[in-house]
């Protein structure tokens, strides 16, 4: 029998308040490229090290913590950490400074901060963690990839207990605004709430951290199940539903006990398709969700889906704003998270109430 795999504390940090779920009102955004809402992060950083620190490296750090305390856990087995472009402000900063000085007398502060596993290497030093600790860098599967590993880590190693998971994207000047280039952003600005009412090609993008403390025991702050994670890089449209169902069968779930599946959506009319045929079939008569018009799409932006569908569990309310149908959501048990981007990098996370 395989080992059960709990949620034990997450941390959020995205466009939306801290206490959305809770009813706090919702953010709405004019531009196409919106920040996170910046927590009081002095409380969880150092203050000599905070200034030195770019935005992704100061999310992931807060959001981290966050999800131990809640979790009560010290010290991780484990840092799994997702990343789909990095530090790309520290990447900015280091290459405006080779032009401005050519090429010389450069500080090597913002290279060495602009690798990808900064963030994960950074919670370790915060944490004082010296255990397993590796950075995945898969375009809009990172989390799903770190999830990956996290779920053969505590179903294979006895020794690990608990594994801390999260995946941190952060905007930048210049690099995010090259996704307008080539079509992946709406050309014109919309605000963040008419997202999935424009037909247009492109979507918005923001920012985020989310950190989720997985372990082998639940304890009364548990949030739900994470049972299992698939990837898959390329699916027609026509196979999703063949996909979906194969995968929950590995799962020995039965469709009709979906108690509500949280959609990818982002108003990109080239690509929702392939949500659109298997919500007019598969999930017809199932609560479909959304989430991509609160806080954009990035490359961890299922981090936040994720978040919301634990929260789902374990409080048993569905915020109005995520409904995508007007199917009824009563007493969620599990709850099933499909994704892909540009077609490619489809994920399916399955969730289930403790």
């Amino acid at each position: 029998m395989q080992n059960k795999i709990y949620i034990n504390g997450l941390g959020s940090i995205s466009a939306q308040p801290e206490d959305l779920i809770s009813g706090e009102a919702i953010r709405v955004y004019d531009e196409n490229i919106f920040s996170a809402i910046s927590p009081n992060y002095k409380k969880y950083i150092n203050l000599k090290a905070f200034r030195r620190m770019s935005k992704g490296i100061k999310m992931g750090i807060t959001a981290a913590q966050i999800a131990l305390k809640e979790a009560e856990i010290d010290m991780p087995d484990s840092i799994i950490t997702g990343t789909g472009e990095g530090c790309k402000l520290d990447t900015e900063k280091f290459l405006e400074n080779l032009l401005d000085q050519n090429e010389k007398l450069l500080s090597p502060t913002a290279f060495i901060q602009s690798t990808h596993n900064t963030i994960g290497g950074q919670i370790a030093l915060n944490l004082g963690c010296k255990q397993y600790n590796i950075t995945y860098t898969q375009n809009s599967v990172s989390l799903e990839t770190a999830f990956l590993d996290a779920q053969i880590q505590l179903r294979e190693d006895p020794e690990m207990k608990v594994i801390l998971v999260g995946g941190v994207d952060e905007v930048s000047a210049r690099i995010t605004s090259f996704r307008k280039l080539d079509g992946q952003l709406k050309q014109n600005p919309i605000k963040n709430i008419d997202l999935l009412k424009v037909d247009s090609q492109g979507t918005i993008t923001s920012e985020g951290a989310h950190f989720f403390a997985l372990s082998k025991e639940k304890n009364q702050k548990t949030y739900a199940e994470f049972q299992s994670v698939s990837i898959k890089n390329s699916i027609q449209p026509e196979e999703v539903t063949e996909e979906i169902t194969a995968f929950l069968k590995i799962q020995n779930v039965n469709l009709l006990s979906i108690d509500a599946v949280i959609l990818g959506v982002n108003g990109d009319n080239r690509y929702d398709h392939y949500y659109k045929d298997i919500q007019l079939d598969l999930f017809k008569n199932t609560p479909q969700l959304a989430y991509k018009h609160l806080v954009g799409d990035f490359d961890t932006a299922s981090g936040f889906a994720v978040y919301l569908g634990a929260n789902i569990l374990k409080s048993g309310k569905v915020l109005e704003v995520l409904r995508l149908n007007q199917v009824e959501c009563r007493n969620p048990r599990t709850i099933l998270i499909y994704n892909q981007y540009l077609g490619r990098d489809h994920s399916l996370i399955l969730l289930s109430a403790v």
